[in-house]
């Protein structure tokens, strides 16, 4: 067992993990042994449905599982190899059997967990890097030993090469800490497969440039270099089922194809974009999708299927686009569902989408907290510290409703969902929020608190699911529909912002009376917006707003236990805070995906309360 700061360099002669010559703290990139497994109940939201229903959430689950293979070539080289040679251990004999023989070849009891701790962490991360925070995760137990153990199961001995070249494959990666397989980056920061390894942030600018040209999307796409004949040549792949040439519906005629490039430093480069990336898994989905248009419920679900089904075998991002317009008119369907490339956290440059989906069945005595919410919150939004000229002109009330999932394809369950990310149809089209009610339930069961004195614990346990439903509602309900971005129309970015209104030169706030709340300057600043504005404004909304008795009465909390509530879920945030401390890197001096907002919460406000000073 590898202790828990055990430290080595590449020079030493060392049976452990190779690690970077810096001394490596291995604690950081273990999954300790009393991690727990969370199981989702939806036994009785399944139970709940028609037969007609059974069938549509099933063919919609295949398509998820199918398309969440697709994360573990987006996560790194070696995940898919990982998961192919635990799949033939697991699936060729009993658990009990390979802990048998694991004992038999000397593995203790603890390592045996450690093993089992790891693989869980595996299936559930969708790779060997965390789905949150983007480090890598080993085996908490020497190689040599994982290794008796693979060769002397039952799927070894029936396939005695094929294990072996398989475990071959992947083994040293699968240990391995040196510095730039320690957390997902790009260039030398990290590892990533959104783009080759000889891929630099420079290439990823101008490959953003060279799609712009084209009006192409990197939602479903990843880049490749190479160098020919001493020019420098990059291949745009999409994925889709369709592997050769030919026309893409909503894209530009002869996308397919090679392009020359000149970028805006005058340099030419030869652009070549392809389709057929993960083509097989992309084939299973649109099959499984085809299925699930024979169970729909209504004609928007079949026209977004059909969507759906186009974009995924041809690699035409304006269909699902076009899928998800009808999406977004299917408002409260007793199966919900949501499928594509999705969330751009885990691409280094931020613009390419991880594969998600998910068949969820409406859970509806807790939407209906949620419905209430929506219906008061013109009065809740009142409630905040700006003046009404902060808020946009009309409010869009957006549809929020309460899910319990049946399956979830991807990387990391969260516990509430704001979509679509396409910024042009979320702002003047609509969006949709969902809470994910029992993926909350089961993540916060846990009773392993840190931070907290014994007096806070127990109440932290009590009230944590409660709490942070409430936290959750106002988050995604009343965070991603309020507050106004002061812009000047600039430029083409700002079309994307039309519920905005900020027209070709021209201010969308009246300039001579709206001033800055604190420094009562006119007007008060203003962001040049190129990407998502979102992040910790939600965050602070929901814990400002959760002071409101109005806000937790819709929950059913009043009195005593709203103030409990209360100290509950700003103690959480503040816990989240420390928490997120893990997730800082020392090696390459920054914050991993959106830690960063829960540490700067913790910091304004512990100051503002006199409860901490922290230097970030």
């Amino acid at each position: 067992m590898l202790n828990a700061y055990y430290k080595c360099t590449e020079s030493e002669s060392c049976k452990y993990p190779s690690c970077s010559k810096m001394s490596t703290d291995i604690s950081q990139y273990i999954i300790p042994n009393d991690t727990g497994v969370c199981l989702l109940d939806c036994i009785t939201a399944f139970e709940g449905l028609t037969p007609k229903e059974r069938l549509y959430a099933h063919y919609i689950a295949q398509a998820s599982w199918y398309g969440g293979l697709i994360v573990l070539v987006q996560t790194s080289p070696e995940s898919p190899g990982i998961f192919i040679l635990l799949q033939k251990i697991f699936r060729a004999q009993p658990i009990s059997e390979v802990k048998s023989l694991a004992l038999k070849q000397g593995i203790t009891e603890e390592e045996w967990q450690a093993i089992m701790i790891y693989s869980a962490a595996f299936h559930a991360n969708s790779g060997n890097y965390k789905s949150f925070g983007d480090t890598k995760f080993i085996p908490n137990v020497p190689k040599d030993k994982f290794e008796s153990l693979i060769l002397c199961c039952k799927a070894a001995v029936d396939d005695p090469k094929g294990i072996k070249a398989l475990w071959d494959s992947v083994s040293d990666r699968m240990f391995s800490l040196v510095t730039r397989q320690k957390e997902l980056g790009l260039g030398e920061k990290g590892t990533t497969t959104y783009f080759s390894s000889n891929c630099n942030l420079d290439d990823a600018k101008l490959c953003q440039e060279f799609m712009d040209s084209k009006d192409l999307s990197a939602y479903n796409t990843r880049l490749f270099k190479t160098e020919k004949n001493g020019q420098t040549c990059y291949e745009v792949r999409l994925a889709s089922a369709l592997t050769e040439g030919g026309s893409i519906e909503g894209c530009p005629e002869g996308i397919l194809g090679t392009h020359q490039f000149t970028s805006s430093t005058s340099k030419s480069y030869s652009f070549t974009v392809t389709r057929g990336d993960y083509s097989k898994l992309m084939a299973k989905v649109a099959e499984n999708l085809g299925k699930a248009k024979e169970h729909v419920a209504n004609d928007l679900e079949k026209q977004m299927l059909t969507e759906y089904i186009k974009s995924f075998t041809t690699g035409s991002i304006p269909a699902h686009k076009d899928g998800t317009r009808h999406w977004i008119k299917n408002i409260g369907p007793i199966v919900e569902t949501y499928i594509g490339f999705i969330e751009s956290y885990r691409d280094p440059f931020g613009v390419r989408g991880e594969f998600e989906g998910f068949a969820a069945v409406v859970n509806k005595e807790m939407s209906k907290k949620f419905t209430e919410l929506v219906n008061n919150a013109e009065h809740l939004l009142a409630l905040l510290p700006w003046p009404a000229a902060y808020e946009k002109d009309t409010f869009l009330k957006p549809d929020f409703t309460s899910l319990d999932v049946l399956a979830f394809g991807g990387s990391g369950i969260p516990a509430g969902i704001n979509i679509p990310n396409y910024d042009d149809i979320r702002q003047s089209e609509g969006f949709k929020n969902v809470s994910l009610g029992n993926v909350l339930t089961a993540a916060y069961k846990d009773t392993k608190v840190s931070f907290l004195d014994e007096e806070d614990t127990e109440l932290f346990i009590k009230l944590k699911v409660p709490s942070f439903e409430v936290q959750v509602g106002l988050h995604e309900l009343l965070g991603h529909g309020s507050g106004k971005l002061f812009i000047k129309g600039l430029n083409s970015a700002f079309t994307r912002l039309k519920s905005h209104k900020g027209e070709d030169g021209k201010f969308n706030f009246d300039v001579d009376t709206v001033e800055h709340t604190e420094t009562k300057d006119k007007p008060p600043p203003m962001k040049n917006v190129e990407l998502n504005v979102w992040g910790e404004e939600e965050m602070c909304l929901s814990i400002y707003l959760c002071l409101s008795a109005d806000a937790l009465r819709i929950f059913g909390h009043k009195e005593d236990t709203a103030d409990d509530l209360i100290y509950v879920n700003w103690l959480n945030m503040a816990r989240a805070g420390l928490l997120a401390l893990e997730f800082y890197s020392a090696d390459t001096g920054s914050w991993r995906q959106v830690c960063l907002f829960d540490i700067l919460i913790l910091k304004t406000s512990g100051s503002l309360l006199n409860l901490c000073s922290l230097s970030v």
